[in-house]
């Protein structure tokens, strides 16, 4: 489902992708601002980086469970990707040499271990530098908190 303020403005900055993460983790705060800062496109049209807190995540097609799991790129087209594959499309859209890395990560055998890479690194978040427990993973089947619960304001990203 594509942004409603995707549709054709004079905004340039609603048609970029936005990479959407978990905004009260360090570890994922610090590491989306580094990763972004070596993958900024010479052309200025870099990703939005979104802590999911602060996004209408019912707008875009998706949900607080999701986004404390994993990291979402959502292209400017509205597809979304999650994990490793989300990873993959944000080296993709940087384009140049680390665009090659992208790709390799969507090949099958790579793709299984880039998802299990992944999926460990969430796992164990907390303990990465700039972790702290608040980075933990909820435990599997709880509910996380939405804007409603936790009382924040959850402006739209873009």
């Amino acid at each position: 489902m594509p942004f409603p303020a995707d549709r054709p403005s004079a905004d340039p900055v609603r048609s970029l992708p936005k990479l959407i993460f978990d905004g009260d983790c360090g570890f994922c705060t610090s590491s989306a601002s580094w990763v972004a800062r070596r993958l900024a496109r010479h052309d200025g049209t870099d990703a939005v980086l979104a802590p999911w807190q602060f996004t209408d995540l019912a707008a875009i097609g998706t949900t607080s469970e999701r986004t404390q799991r994993e990291v979402l790129w959502v292209g400017p087209d509205g597809e979304i990707r999650g994990g490793a594959s989300a990873v993959a499309a944000w080296l993709r859209y940087r384009g140049g040499p680390v665009s090659a890395l992208g790709v390799a990560m969507e090949l099958w055998g790579v793709r299984v271990v880039a998802a299990a890479v992944y999926r460990l690194i969430a796992r164990n978040r907390q303990r990465l530098p700039g972790g702290s427990p608040a980075c933990a993973l909820p435990p599997p089947g709880s509910r996380a908190p939405t804007s409603e619960t936790s009382g924040q304001r959850t402006p739209p990203i873009g």
